[in-house]
């Protein structure tokens, strides 16, 4: 992941618990699992993960593939699936997600079977390993997981909601590594990130080159794979040159040159580019294109849609050009590329995003064939998946039954028929619809802070700080007397931003709604207006709407200088807000840290 400040608090409102999560629809009883006996598809075109098997029938029984062929007899109590027009695929597998809440029901849904989390709490480790080893009908998507990515203290990784052990200049890697394999590791992720690459003062602590050829070692020495996000083409050539086996990023500074290039074939390194995500950082609308496309669209869930919708903080077209230019030259050099979506950040989505990974791989050189085996049988192949990747006997019966021919048109995975795991078929229908925006008010005064409480003619106001997500930033608000224009009172908002987290933040959050993040319809309202005085810092007003409540939230600065000024900001200049349904509104500190303090007064929504 590659977060913004605001793109980071996003995340961590949804990390408190503020986020509404919609369960997949359980589905008919009749379609939501095959015959016990198992089930033949007859007469579809067969991809077997690296080949194209042409028309052939496939006989799955006890979770597995049992035959392959032209002519497969289907025993007694089979049910038996009429597969002309249709090409039937190996289980997708996304090589790079973050995946929490329903995201591997998610990934099911779309075909994707098994998926490769780049980032996450070890605890859950051993669950994992057991959920995979099983041939239960579990209706979701395997996965196989890095468990703490290795970073620096502070640096980029620290910033998700939970406590994450880092590597410093005293820290014995060989023992750290160790600890890592033992909770659980089924590989090594490296994050080598100081924000550098996208034009920012900020920058973060990361790995120096001695501490990435350390980790790379004490990996390989416990037979793990060792991979690396990066994001300058500087980086990937020191991680490459430290030994790693793969990038789970392309970097976006600039076009990949010749030396890198061979080095990377040189050492049979791998490739995971993560387009989708570029396509968002560089502001392309894809992610929005995708939610609309009609073969998708019906099994979106609203928390899908509303992140396929956002783009990824302010546009830069020249990123994805220059990614997949890359792509195309490490391609046509002989190195190895595996799709990932690196969902759910925005412009992304749990399953569905990896078949915009796949035309996007397609775009940058790769055929159809293999687009579709970077989604299938290399990261199988590559990462240990055992008896995935593949339709071959003996193999899992994950498979996906899809309309037409993506090896003609790679946009044909996107024509789902049918998604079976473990020789079971996936429920795949979900809820029609989330609940609807509030009305809006009435009123359109806020509060103007003059009674004995901090309240709101309507909806409710809390504090907010980083430590939600482990930081150390402070807050406190409180009513004062003598508000703006002699008012009786105002609210006072101070604290202190603190090192220790990577995007800190503290400030004051107004929600419209009853409860935290409900939506409400404000498209009716046309300005965010208040009055402030304060310590001349200038501070972040963010709007959070859409159809998400993990959605990122759009972003306005003002000024609190030492008298009042009454602060107009047009809600159209909240880029990429959604009116209809506004979920809050922060009032927040950001970088640089230190004390801080603003009055607040007389809010409204005009």
């Amino acid at each position: 992941m590659k977060w913004t400040a605001p793109a980071c608090l996003a995340a961590l409102v949804a990390t408190a618990g503020l986020a509404v999560a919609l369960q997949p629809h359980p589905g008919d009883a009749a379609t939501a699992a095959p015959a016990s006996d198992g089930v033949l598809i007859h007469g579809a075109r067969v991809f077997d993960g690296e080949r194209d098997l042409g028309i052939a029938d496939v006989l799955v029984q006890d979770g597995r593939i049992a035959a392959v062929g032209a002519g497969v007899a289907a025993p007694a109590g089979v049910a038996r699936i009429d597969g002309r027009g249709h090409t039937l695929l190996p289980g997708l597998v996304d090589a790079h997600v973050h995946a929490w809440g329903d995201a591997q029901r998610d990934m099911a849904r779309f075909g994707v079977t098994s998926a490769l989390d780049m980032h996450g709490d070890a605890a859950r480790l051993p669950a994992l390993r057991s959920a995979r080893e099983s041939v239960a009908d579990s209706g979701q998507a395997d996965l196989w997981a890095a468990g703490f990515a290795i970073t620096a203290p502070g640096g980029h990784g620290t910033q998700y909601g939970f406590s994450v052990p880092t590597v410093d200049a005293g820290t014995d890697i060989d023992a750290f590594i160790a600890a890592r394999v033992a909770e659980g590791d089924d590989f090594i992720k490296l994050i080598v990130e100081d924000l550098s690459a996208y034009g920012t003062a900020q920058r973060l602590p990361t790995l120096s080159g001695q501490q990435v050829a350390a980790v790379v070692a004490a990996a390989h020495a416990r037979e793990r794979l060792a991979v690396a996000h990066v994001a300058t083409l500087a980086d990937a050539r020191m991680v490459v040159d430290a030994g790693a086996d793969g990038l789970v990023h392309v970097f976006t500074d600039t076009v990949a040159d010749d030396g890198l290039v061979e080095a990377l074939r040189a050492r049979d390194a791998f490739v995971t580019p993560t387009l989708s995500v570029v396509a968002s950082m560089a502001g392309s609308g894809e992610g929005k294109a995708l939610a609309q496309d009609p073969r998708l669209q019906p099994l979106l869930t609203v928390e899908q849609t509303g992140t396929l919708e956002r783009d990824f903080g302010p546009p830069h077209p020249a990123r994805l050009e220059q990614a997949i230019e890359s792509v195309r030259r490490m391609h046509a050099a002989g190195v190895e590329i595996l799709a990932g979506s690196d969902a759910p950040n925005p412009g992304t989505a749990h399953g569905a995003s990896l078949h915009h990974e796949l035309e996007l791989l397609v775009r940058a050189g790769l055929t159809p064939a293999q687009a579709l085996a970077a989604a299938t049988s290399r990261p199988a192949q590559r990462f240990g998946l055992a008896e995935r990747g593949r339709i071959a006997p003996g193999m899992r019966a994950d498979l996906v039954l899809v309309a037409g021919n993506p090896l003609d048109d790679i946009r044909a995975t996107r024509a789902i028929e049918a998604v079976w795991k473990n020789g079971h078929r996936v429920a795949r229908a979900i809820e029609a619809a989330g609940p609807a925006p509030a009305p809006a008010p009435e009123a359109t005064v806020v509060s103007d802070f003059d009674g004995g409480r901090i309240d709101a003619t309507f909806g409710n106001w809390q504090a907010t700080t980083d430590r939600m997500a482990g930081g150390g930033s402070d807050v406190e608000h409180a009513l004062v007397a003598s508000g703006a224009g002699g008012s009786p009172g105002a609210l006072r908002v101070a604290g202190e931003v603190r090192p220790g987290f990577a995007f800190p933040w503290a400030g004051v959050m107004f929600f419209p709604a009853a409860q935290p993040m409900q939506a409400v319809d404000l498209s009716g309202r046309g300005e965010l207006v208040f009055r402030v005085r304060g310590d001349g810092r200038s501070y972040n007003a963010m709007l959070f709407s859409g159809a998400s409540a993990q959605g990122m939230p759009s972003v306005q600065t003002f000024v609190a200088g030492a008298g009042w000024q009454e602060v107009r900001l047009p809600l159209s200049g909240f880029a990429g807000g959604d009116l209809a349904r506004v979920r809050g509104i922060a009032f927040t500190a950001g970088q640089p840290h230190g004390r801080f303090e603003f009055i607040l007064d007389q809010v409204e929504l005009r």
